[in-house]
């Protein structure tokens, strides 16, 4: 579980993450990482809509992400804003795998990023 300062509640801070962050997707996840400018900690959240399945295969999901979050975390850069979408077929997948994926990849872009300016 992620502490309390380390979670996104704030749907604004959902909607800016995934309407003008940086985006990777897999077959079964996409993930949004928005950096900001902010002097605090990153903040992670999921998205995993009823599409996806059951309440009890939403929530085994959301379970398996949250612990990959938890390890993933200390990378996260300063302020950044990082949200994890789980797609219709996401109940198949290796959810830790993936989601470890998906965050090497953006942080790789958001390095990219820093390096062009």
């Amino acid at each position: 579980m992620l502490a309390k300062n380390a979670r996104l509640t704030e749907s604004a801070d959902f909607a800016r993450a995934t309407k003008s962050g940086l985006r990777f997707s897999t077959q079964n996840f996409v993930g949004y990482l928005y950096p900001t400018q902010l002097d605090q900690p990153a903040r992670a959240g999921l998205i995993i809509g009823k599409n996806v399945g059951g309440s009890v295969t939403r929530h085994r999901i959301a379970r398996q992400v949250r612990h990959t979050l938890r390890e993933i975390y200390p990378q996260l850069p300063t302020g950044a804003l990082l949200v994890i979408r789980a797609l219709n077929n996401a109940q198949s997948a290796d959810a830790s795998q993936e989601v470890t994926k998906i965050v090497g990849q953006l942080l790789k872009k958001f390095s990219e990023k820093v390096e062009q300016k």
